[in-house]
């Protein structure tokens, strides 16, 4: 587990702080970008799961989480966001 490498997509300091910690704290190496277009810069290079906040600055969570499947569908992506609305968890399952 050591080895595993976690891109986490999220602009909230105060979120990604702590969960970037815990992470770490297991064992994690975590990889900390604060937008869409960073997150697909950095994606496929060497992080074996990418967490992705829905709410980002530049583009939305969703399109790049689409982005990011077309361009290796097999890297696993979690995604972290507060929408409660049955549209998003619907985008967000498809």
């Amino acid at each position: 587990m050591a080895d595993e490498c976690l891109l986490l997509v999220e602009d909230d300091d105060s979120i990604a702080l702590g969960l970037g910690r815990a992470l770490e704290a297991s064992g994690y190496t975590v990889v900390r970008v604060t937008t869409g277009e960073g997150a697909l810069a950095r994606a496929g290079a060497d992080c074996d799961l990418v967490l992705l906040d829905l709410g980002l600055p530049d583009m939305d969570g969703i399109d790049v989480c689409r982005a990011i499947r077309r361009a290796d569908p097999l890297l696993p992506v979690v995604m972290l966001t507060a929408r409660q609305e049955e549209i998003d968890v619907v985008l967000g399952l498809d």
